[in-house]
């Protein structure tokens, strides 16, 4: 969801310059004023949400890159982005964790408590 203002400013001064995997839309100011570098912001598709920001729409949006990464850059091992998780079902959670059945696997230097 979109504020009326920024909608109205970026119909009024927004260039988008594209569109990543999930559908968010990037845009620069058509006219930069003197004296400061261009706008550049995100439009969310849904539910705004600043961990959904690809590796190389974030390098743009912070100046990093003048241009945002094209497919062919990205390094082979770079997983797709995926949304914080956190207070979430989905969150991580060790084994052993209290919510996860407080059960883990022995390790070899596990704890032994000292007796007298």
């Amino acid at each position: 969801m979109t504020s009326i203002g920024t909608a109205l400013f970026t119909q009024l001064h927004g260039q988008l310059v594209g569109t990543d995997d999930q559908g968010n839309r990037y845009y620069t100011e058509r006219k930069p004023a003197k004296g400061r570098r261009t706008k550049r912001w995100v439009i969310f598709q849904g539910k705004p949400d600043a961990t959904t920001v690809p590796a190389e729409w974030y390098g743009w949006l912070h100046y990093t890159f003048d241009a945002p990464l094209s497919d062919g850059q990205k390094p082979a091992w770079q997983k797709p982005v995926q949304a914080n998780q956190t207070g979430t079902v989905g969150a991580y959670g060790p084994p052993g964790l209290d919510t996860h059945g407080g059960q883990r696997q022995k390790a070899a230097g596990d704890y032994e408590a000292w007796t007298p």
